[in-house]
């Protein structure tokens, strides 16, 4: 079972939502930031947006 969705303490880049996004979809935070970077190369856009807003809406783990 996944955990909820949270940024974590540990494992954080920037913000910690690839990291949180990964642990929630149980898959590694290198390949979450690599899909994440691909999307931004691949199809520009509102990646750039939603990063910040995920930011403050995924509450931190403390």
């Amino acid at each position: 079972m996944a955990s909820s969705l949270v940024r974590p303490v540990d494992g954080r880049m920037v913000g910690g939502v690839c990291a949180g996004l990964a642990r929630r979809f149980g898959v590694s935070a290198n390949t979450m930031r690599v899909i994440f970077v691909a999307s931004c190369i691949i199809i520009p856009g509102s990646q750039i947006l939603i990063y910040p807003i995920l930011w403050a809406l995924i509450p931190s783990e403390r």
